[in-house]
């Protein structure tokens, strides 16, 4: 029996296959598909290796159960988008026979028409504000709407606006990701009855074969308080009361839609358990762990193989997430933009677990390329601090120290922890990368 995760380079994103089951009957699961520039680099060649290593007919198409796209974020959908531009056209270079969609798209999880969303933002824009997508450079959609949003004296990030533009641009994506699914008949939450992917109350596990799937997230108390949220947010906009910048993002941005969204589920099979967990964060985590009945409350729970929220982002977790969720393969994928993974993040692994214990850390791409990408990150962000700073000497957000190699980088924390460098895997550009669970699988 086979129980083993395929680990992809996805640049800030996630791109995941779960293969399981038996030699004679193996069976895969696609978990999201990255940012663009992830699928045919990575995800494509493959799918392309998997099928010759199943010796199919070269016009056979390569059977899938699971295409799940945990959440509307860009960094998970858009290299689906990619496939599944692929699949529709006459003659794509191999055919996947996909069961299912597991997805739960933005306005289904609202039920709030998609249009209001954007209302005053320029859909146009806004769907392909994404920086790279069209041509088009997300800080002109920035200024287009955000001096809507923004008063003179307003504090508000850019970054904080550029993961509005993000969440916002996903609403379209996520509409073209069903229309795509329709076309090529991939039923939509097949196992669920077609409605939304939610973690229940004593809900019975999914089966897949012999694969048995616990949702975890998203809880449905969550997704009423966000409705909520975005009610009251569209009454203003409607009855055009002036609101506080910071009102209005309130209603996109990471905190709310893309945690709230994600699907966090807990596969197990022969005894072994992996916990992916898209962007959730971790305190929601527990919670819908307990609501499922695999967590007590204030206790533990083992697993042999943890997906590290959001990208080992700071944000997300706390050193308790590490304590409750003690795991023997923690995955962190992430290339460092948007500083992900942060090295606050290992130190609260190292917090939790000790250097003397028995686990192994896989990242997406080498430490040091991980690093540039911080430092690029980090340099950009505190030129944005400074520049508010001098436009507004009262403000009380402080500006960052300058990057140091030796306080912020994860070169050096390694290097001040030997045995936690011992246990780094890194994921190689054109080599698969299996965490295999149960009997190794070369594929």
């Amino acid at each position: 029996m086979f129980f083993s995760l395929d680990v992809l380079r996805a640049r800030k994103g996630d791109c995941l296959m779960l293969h399981f089951g038996p030699e004679q009957d193996l069976h895969l699961i696609l978990i999201d598909g990255g940012p663009s520039d992830v699928y045919k680099p990575f995800l494509k060649p493959r799918l392309q290796k998997i099928h010759q290593a199943r010796e199919l007919d070269e016009h056979a198409a390569l059977p899938v159960d699971v295409v799940m796209v945990s959440h509307v974020d860009d960094d998970h959908i858009k290299g689906i988008l990619d496939l599944t531009r692929e699949q529709r056209g006459n003659s794509p270079d191999m055919r996947l026979d996909v069961t299912s969609l597991w997805h739960n798209s933005f306005d289904d999880l609202l039920k709030t028409k998609p249009d209001e969303l954007v209302a005053g933002f320029g859909t146009a824009s806004v769907a392909a504000a994404v920086e790279g997508e069209a041509g088009i450079d997300s800080g002109s959609v920035l200024a287009s709407f955000g001096n809507q949003m923004r008063g003179d004296d307003s504090e508000i990030e850019d970054e904080d606006m550029h993961q509005t533009v993000e969440v916002l641009s996903s609403i379209p994506q996520g509409r073209t990701l069903r229309d795509d699914a329709k076309a090529l008949g991939w039923k939509p939450n097949h196992k669920f009855k077609g409605k939304l992917i939610l973690a229940a109350k004593a809900a019975k596990p999914v089966m897949l074969g012999d694969l048995k799937v616990t949702v975890v997230g998203p809880m449905q108390q969550q997704l009423l308080a966000l409705q909520k949220q975005h009610d009251k947010w569209l009454r203003a906009q409607k009855e055009k009361k002036k609101k506080s910048p910071e009102a209005a993002l309130a209603a996109f941005e990471d905190e709310s839609i893309p945690n709230l969204s994600s699907i966090v589920v807990l596969a197990e099979l022969g005894g072994k358990s992996m916990l992916l967990t898209g962007d959730a964060r971790g305190d929601k985590i527990l919670e819908g762990m307990e609501l499922a009945g695999l967590l007590k409350a204030g206790g533990k729970k083992h697993v042999d193989l943890l997906k590290v929220p959001h990208h080992g982002s700071d944000n997300n977790m706390e050193t308790i997430f590490f304590k409750r969720v003690p795991a023997d393969h923690y995955v962190f994928s992430g290339d460092g933009e948007h500083g992900n993974p942060e090295r606050a993040t290992l130190q609260m692994l190292l917090d939790a677990r000790g250097a003397d214990a028995g686990y192994t850390i896989h990242l997406t791409y080498p430490v040091a390329e991980i690093d540039a990408g911080r430092k690029a990150d980090w340099e950009k962000e505190q030129a944005k601090e400074k520049a508010r700073k001098k436009k507004n000497p009262a403000s009380k957000k402080p500006v960052r120290d300058d990057w140091s190699a030796e306080k912020h980088s994860l070169t050096a924390f390694f290097k001040n922890n030997p045995k936690m460098a011992k246990k780094l895997l890194i994921v190689e550009k054109s080599e698969p990368h299996l965490i295999d669970l149960l009997k190794p699988l070369k594929l």
